[in-house]
């Protein structure tokens, strides 16, 4: 299992292991945005793990101080009587960096700022900032999460979100960065690089911090999914991977049996981390090298 956290949609989403949406969940993260800086008060980005699990089968509404449970259960008049207070509710689940120097370590070590996915008073707003920098959830939000995820799952705390639409609610952001991508980087003709199929297709685009396009594919009717182009500055950060993921949901939504793709050789090992396998010899696609893949999402 995997967990994406996006900063910008204040979503959570948990993904099995071959990048299947499970859950969705909305959450609030910190009020003063990303930063990974001691005192901060700032949500920490990149790659993070769940270190430590704390609260197993206590009480909704337990309220837990330095992960230990104080006694008390959180109530209306108990907020009333503490205004201010940081409520820590349910369970905890405690997170570790895995990059050093940047979330790991010295004053931006994300475990010693004592970042927890936790559980909150139900009275909490979710999908808007608001926390200190802990990611908060409703309560049987939380409850369901922590019995589903081992300690060591692995969470992507990002600055990206996801759109999803037609042509004509997309096409005019998606094709200035398929140009980007295939024709000025990849040397792909223009004439060849916008066809028929995006009138009929759904779009996907990723959406920086600043609202900025940052990444695109789609996926024709008939289950064929293409066009995944995400831009230099942006790759390695796990753009792809969410825009696959979108575009495998959409696919299960509407009922496909399999989807295909042609893959260019060196992106092949990435589309098989998602079940892809490879079907056919080595072929070429606008002077490319590619190989057909494809995906079974559900028995015949």
């Amino acid at each position: 299992m995997r967990i994406r956290i996006s900063i910008p949609a204040q979503t959570l989403e948990l993904h099995d292991a071959n990048g299947a949406l499970l859950k969705r969940y909305a959450v609030s993260t910190a009020a003063n945005g990303a930063g990974e800086q001691s005192g901060s008060f700032c949500t920490p980005r990149g790659k993070h793990l769940i270190r430590a699990k704390v609260g197993a089968g206590a009480t909704a509404n337990t309220v837990f101080v330095r992960r230990r449970p104080t006694g008390e259960i959180w109530t209306p008049a108990l907020a009333a009587a503490n205004p201010g207070r940081d409520w820590i509710l349910t369970r905890i689940l405690w997170l570790s960096g895995c990059e050093p120097g940047f979330n790991r370590r010295g004053q931006v070590d994300t475990m010693r700022r004592y970042i927890y996915i936790h559980g909150s008073p139900d009275s909490v707003p979710l999908g808007t900032p608001g926390s200190i920098g802990c990611i908060r959830m409703h309560n049987a939000d939380i409850v369901a999460l922590f019995d589903r995820v081992p300690p060591y799952t692995p969470v992507d705390i990002v600055e990206f979100r996801i759109k999803t639409g037609d042509w004509k609610a997309l096409g005019a952001i998606a094709m200035p960065l398929r140009e980007r991508v295939f024709v000025v980087e990849q040397g792909v003709p223009l004439e060849i690089e916008q066809d028929e199929y995006d009138a009929t297709s759904r779009h996907v685009v990723a959406f920086g911090p600043k609202g900025e396009p940052i990444g695109t594919g789609r996926l024709l009717p008939h289950g064929h999914i293409g066009r995944m182009a995400v831009l230099r500055d942006w790759r390695g950060r796990g753009v792809g991977t969410a825009l696959l993921q979108s575009l495998l949901e959409l696919a299960a939504q509407n009922r496909k049996r399999m989807v295909r793709l042609n893959a260019q050789t060196h992106a092949a090992p990435f589309y098989a981390q998602f079940g892809f396998v490879v079907e056919g010899e080595v072929f070429l696609e606008a002077g490319i090298e590619h190989v057909s893949m494809h995906k079974t999402l559900r028995p015949a």
